[in-house]
């Protein structure tokens, strides 16, 4: 017992026995933080300002408020303890909790006027942040133990016009909150909703809206300017956190920018950054990435075909054998990077080689071109890094739903007698009567922009359409592919389309993989523009922060969300910084070039929240003949070998299940909704500022009733955690060799009668690398897919939580059987794995489908689902 405690209790002694201050004792408490100078090396001189506020007694001090008892003189707000410090933060050095996590103690002097707290107001006093974890109670009269889930920065006390309070782990509908703990409860949100005005800084906890006027660069050049998204019916789009940086020179609209090595300072609510371990690992990985693209660059001068390879041998040499690297160019990047990452970069066996991790789709050597196959091509659609584009053919030959005002001629050119030979002896009508044809569409979203691609970038690239087969084993065999290019037919736009069959040898087997390549070429860019970014990262940022602004931290909605919140609106901020900003690596190495940004934009007119609801999306395609409102349901799946679809509604039904036992906890009732007015304030200001260009469609939501509630938030889980696991950390698995998904093409199909066609008769490899990505591009983009698929080491999966994180036994209950669910479904996928019955579980790849497997591995590991998006 250190001295303080002693003299405490016989104080407590001789108040008892005496009769004096009968109702007073001590309640310990302990306090569990992170300093800065454990994460920061370079704050020495903090440290030490810190010890000498601490000999002066200025030092970290903590305030009980009661959650019974009110004070007038408080405006009505909680009884208010006496102040208390931490004790001995210069003297006591407690071993590490877990890593950096230190323990100090705090005493507080106890009245029994105060009653149980609800809450602690604790004020910095230091020069330096700290992160704070928890802080626990423990004895307090009438209660027990009293557990603080804090898990915030705390700045010091000048930063803020308020102090920072934090509330016990307690549960409370507005309603529900004690009297004494209203005023505060409310004053918090205040906080965190700001006045609209200023730029933000570093330790700021302000939760605001911006517009997407950050992604150009006009001050450097004419050809960076890009429009602004959002608020306007041309491009509309979700709102992104605010940052309040000053407008550029050349364009009073558009946001200046932050550049390097500034760019992991850009502001987002303190609270939301990266924690220490996942700032080390993006920083790590992401300077592999600039080495990365440092040597194409040079690799180029030695080679003889400058930025091309030449062979697909050329290219497993990055896998399995390494790059040999010139000696100067060592001595010239270890000059710049610590012994450490060398050894991390390049193979530290004297051969100075750069290799890449072999990617899961070219692992198996028995097999090395089983990626080249129709079968693994239609298996991807289904099974692959963007699962879920593929839809039910309804109709024959397909049509388009172009403005016919604008464009002419743009059904498909497709015929019977290019496919019905090809469908295991059905006609076109007895296929699609029995709903076997299918088609990834990449027809409609492409053509508007397709001129101005070909004209104005480096692209040279096709609209598609591919007609796949379901075949009796339920794999997809691809029977068609269309590639067209607009022609101006009066002052319309019309098109012109080539038609291409499946062929195995010659001449015609290669024109076959150039087809399929420029399919993947297309499919590439709308994953990562639309599946991936749009649909998961940029619609949910608004969630994110139309949570902090309007549901208090003891509200059980913003509890059962904010796990699901971590690290996107860092993410999000830094993609727009160094991916899809004016001449990004995306504008770089991708098809549309520097119109990515605006088509993604276009296609956000047709998005529907509703319909990211797996079962609801898989209806909406045609997949799903019928609703799905179970897994009893999943016989009306028409493709039953269909592992994203099987697993992704395994995991759906899950979080469900949890959602609605959560939240039926603490609503009984429908009127319990409406009359919510956080809920309702919430749901309001995501409809009408978050997704304001989209707040007059119909399909959102009313939340009058328990059944809204229960479906939002499970759409908004599904978005962050699984949905966005499908189409993330498959990236590197598939993309990862980029000949099995180019993200770009440079030339044009080889026409007979040409020197290329002659060309591709002599030399098809050389052909089919002239065609698509370049040397450079493609290595950066294998860059960029690795970290992109990288697992963190602080990883957070589904289901998991922060200890005590409620007191309410039946939430915690139903959290423990969302867990055990989990668990059990980790099983089935297993199981099907390793069924050879399933044939799209693998595939000729020999690829198992792992992507929804809840709990994962650190790296590129193929499996895990992490709660939030956070990479």
């Amino acid at each position: 017992m250190v001295l303080g405690d002693l003299a405490s209790s016989i104080g407590n002694v001789v108040s008892d026995i005496t009769g004096i201050n009968k109702t007073t004792k001590t309640v310990t408490g302990s306090v569990v933080l992170v300093k800065k100078n454990f994460l920061d090396f370079t704050s020495l001189t903090s440290t030490v300002v810190d010890g000498l506020f601490e000999l002066l007694g200025n030092g970290v001090t903590l305030q009980l408020v009661s959650a019974e008892n009110t004070d007038p003189a408080n405006e009505n707000g909680g009884k208010l303890g006496k102040l208390e410090a931490l004790e001995y933060w210069n003297l006591t050095y407690t071993p590490p909790l877990a890593g950096s996590d230190s323990l100090y103690k705090v005493s507080f002097e106890w009245d029994e006027e105060l009653g149980i707290p609800g809450a602690i107001i604790l004020r910095n006093n230091h020069a330096a942040e700290f992160f704070l974890k928890t802080i626990t109670l423990e004895d307090v009269p009438g209660e027990g133990r009293i557990h603080f889930v804090c898990n915030s920065w705390v700045y010091p006390d000048k930063h803020y016009k308020q102090p920072r309070i934090f509330f016990a782990n307690k549960t409370y509908l507005p309603h529900e909150m004690p009297a004494a703990l209203r005023k505060y409860r409310e004053e918090e949100l205040k906080v965190l909703r700001g006045d609209g005005t200023g730029e933000l800084k570093t330790g700021d906890r302000i939760y605001d809206y911006a517009l997407y006027n950050d992604l150009g660069d006009p001050d450097n050049g004419a050809d960076l300017a890009r429009p602004v998204l959002g608020g306007s019916a041309q491009y509309p789009y979700p709102r992104r956190g605010r940052t309040g940086r000053p407008p550029s020179k050349t364009d009073p609209n558009t946001e200046s920018r932050v550049f390097l090595p500034e760019v992991l300072n850009i502001y987002v609510p303190r609270d939301e950054q990266f924690g220490h371990l996942k700032l080390s690992d993006f920083i790590a990985f992401n300077l592999k990435g600039l080495v990365n693209q440092i040597i194409p660059l040079l690799e180029a001068y030695v080679n003889l075909t400058p930025n091309e390879f030449d062979s697909f041998k050329d290219v497993d040499n990055l896998y399995f054998n390494g790059i040999p690297l010139p000696t100067d160019l060592i001595n010239q990047i270890a000059s710049n990077i610590p012994l450490e990452m060398m050894q991390e970069f390049f193979r530290s066996d004297g051969q100075q080689l750069l290799k890449y991790p072999v990617p899961q789709v070219i692992q198996d050597r028995s097999n090395p071109i089983a990626w080249r196959t129709d079968e693994e091509f239609g298996r991807e659609m289904i099974a692959g890094l963007n699962p879920l584009l593929i839809q039910l053919l309804k109709e024959f030959p397909p049509v388009s739903d172009l403005d016919p005002e604008v464009y002419v001629n743009q059904n498909s050119s497709i015929t019977k007698q290019d496919i019905e030979y090809n469908l295991d002896g059905l006609t076109v009508e007895e296929a699609l009567t029995s709903k076997r044809l299918f088609i990834l569409d990449h027809h409609d979203t492409l053509m508007p922009y397709l001129k101005t691609i070909n004209e104005y970038t480096e692209a040279k690239t096709y609209a598609s359409r591919t007609i796949l087969f379901l075949r009796g084993d339920n794999t997809l065999k691809p029977v068609a592919i269309e590639l067209s290019l607009p022609k101006m037919e009066g002052d319309k736009i019309g098109c012109v389309s080539e038609v291409y069959t499946p062929a195995e040898h010659g001449v015609e087997g290669w024109i076959w993989q150039l087809a399929k390549a420029f399919v993947n070429v297309n499919d590439s860019g709308h994953h990562q523009l639309v599946s991936h970014w749009l649909n998961t990262h940029a619609v949910l940022e608004p969630f994110v922060i139309a949570t902090n602004r309007q549901l208090s931290v003891v509200h059980p909605v913003y509890k059962l969300l904010h796990p699901h919140f971590r690290d996107t609106m860092t993410i999000n901020a830094l993609a727009r910084e160094l991916l899809i900003n004016a001449n990004g690596i995306i504008e770089k190495t991708f098809c549309p070039g520097k119109y990515s940004l605006e088509m993604s934009s276009v296609i956000y007119k047709s998005w529907n929240f509703i319909d990211q609801a797996l079962p609801n999306n898989l209806k909406k395609r045609g997949i799903a003949d019928g609703d799905i409102n179970s897994l009893d349901d999943l016989d009306r799946l028409l493709i039953k070998d269909y592992p994203y679809a099987v697993d992704g509604l395994k995991i759906w039904f899950a979080i469900e299940k949890w959602v609605r036992d959560y939240c039926s906890f603490y609503y009984k009732t429908d009127e319990m909704v409406q009359r919510d007015p956080e809920i309702q304030a919430w749901w309001k200001e995501l409809r009408e500022v978050g997704h304001g260009d989209k707040k007059n469609d119909p399909w959102w939501p009313k939340m009058q009733n328990l059944e809204d509630l229960i479906q939002s938030c499970t759409i908004i889980i599904w978005i962050a955690s699984a949905l966005h696991v499908a189409v993330n950390y498959g990236q590197y698995a598939y993309g990862g060799y980029f000949p099995n998904r180019p993200t770009l093409s440079r030339r044009f199909m080889p026409e007979k009668g040409t020197p290329e066609y002659a060309e591709l008769e002599k030399n098809p490899e050389k052909v089919f690398f002239r065609t698509m990505s370049s040397q450079l591009q493609s290595l950066t983009v294998i860059t960029v897919l690795e970290t992109l698929s990288n697992h963190a080491s602080d990883e957070v999966y589904l289901g998991q939580r922060t200890p005590n994180w409620t007191t309410d036994a039946i939430p915690l209950a139903a959290s423990d059987a969302f867990n055990k669910r989990l668990a059990e479904i980790e099983g089935e996928i297993l199981k099907m794995n390793t069924d050879k019955t399933l044939k799209n579980r693998v595939g000729t790849v020999n690829v198992p489908y792992n992507l929804l497997y809840p709990t994962g591995d650190v790296g590129i590991s193929g499996k895990g689902i992490p709660n939030s998006i956070s990479i």
